[in-house]
Parts: structure tokens; sequence; C-alpha cells
């Protein structure tokens, strides 16, 4: 059996193990299409010696809630998703569209907006690329305790009129993710990194 190995510099620093930005020289940026909630560029770029086409979309962002209870239970939300075909299980998430709203800011709103809950312990989990040979979107994950009910409820509509909302162990979302049971990619992401910082902190 052939033995694989990695650089010795990633071993020894794992702190170097980080995303490089590149600035490319981009020749044309087109707007190809727009859409009501994000539009599609096309982008002529030079790299590696090629000058290349992609087409992908612009997307403004979005911050998700891990909210966390003291009994440790997770707050899941299960909506129907159209691309997909399916009612999947996700985490509270809402986009970044208000001009200057911090993340963090966004993230309080949405998980007001979307489940009816405020929070006074927010801690900041991981930012995620979610489909960077696709898109530009960038959603900022944080971890939300001391959760209390909000001052009012909101109504929801579309999609969101029939939003079925759960309170599930932790331990038990982590086993679904998994096993293939939910495959959200912002929830997946969510409950394993909330797990592994309550564990460290435990620790």
């Amino acid at each position: 059996m052939t033995e694989v190995t990695g650089r010795d510099e990633a071993s020894a620093l794992p702190d170097a193990l980080r995303d490089e930005p590149v600035a490319p020289d981009v020749v044309a940026s087109e707007l190809a299409y727009e859409g009501r909630v994000w539009d599609v560029r096309s982008d002529t770029f030079r790299y590696n010696g090629e000058e290349l086409v992609r087409q992908y979309v612009a997307h403004p962002g979005a911050a998700a809630i891990v909210a966390v209870d003291d009994r440790e239970r997770v707050l899941l939300i299960q909506q129907y998703r159209h691309p997909i075909r399916a009612r999947d299980w996700e985490i509270p998430a809402g986009l970044l569209d208000v001009v200057g709203e911090a993340p963090e800011s966004a993230a309080r709103r949405e998980l007001e907006e979307e489940a009816d809950l405020v929070a006074t312990d927010w801690t900041p989990l991981v930012s995620i690329h979610t489909t960077p040979g696709g898109n530009d979107e960038i959603v900022h994950l944080f971890l939300a305790r001391g959760l209390t009910a909000a001052a009012s409820a909101h109504d929801r509509e579309a999609e969101e009129a029939d939003i079925r909302i759960e309170w599930v162990p932790l331990r038990a979302a982590v086993d679904a993710v998994l096993e293939g049971r939910m495959r959200n990619g912002i929830l997946a992401t969510g409950v394993l990194a909330a797990a592994e910082r309550l564990r460290r902190t435990a620790g």
C-alpha cells in the first residue's frame, strides 16, 4: 500500500491552513440575469495564463443561528424548499439584505422573525462559503443561548406559513446529520460546530 503524506509545513504549522485570497485580472463582468433575491453574473478573467469565463450567483450573504437552550436542545425549523422538493430541517437563517447591518445584528433579527425568540448570549461559531464553485455566498453562523420568548409573534406566509419548529437534543441532531437523515449544509455545519464548541467549553 502506498503511504499518502502531506506537506510537513502544514502538519507542523496548523495555523497556516487557511483559504488564500486571489485577485485575478477581471477583463469583463456582466449581469447575466437579475433575480428577485439574487443575480447571476458572467465574469471574464485571466488566470494561469488563460482567459476564462465563469457564471455564478452573486449572493448578499446570510446569517444563521444555532439556538441551544439550557437543556442542551437545539431549535430546528422544517419548511418546504422547492429546488430540492422537500421539507428539510434547517436552523434559523436569513439574508444580509439590510444595508450596513452587521451579521450578528442580522442573526438577532432573524431569530426573532423566524422563531419568535431573543437571546442574551451570542458567540460566533464559523463562517462558510456554501458553494464556492457556483456562488459567492458566505454564511456567518452564531451560537445563541439565554433564550426567551420575543415580545410578540411574527406573521408568516408563503413557504413559512406551515413552518414546523421543534426543540431537539443537540446530540440527536448530530446523529441525524452523521447518518445522512438531515442534509441541509448550514444546519450540518452549525450543529457540528456548536457541539464541538460546547464540548470544548465543558472540558
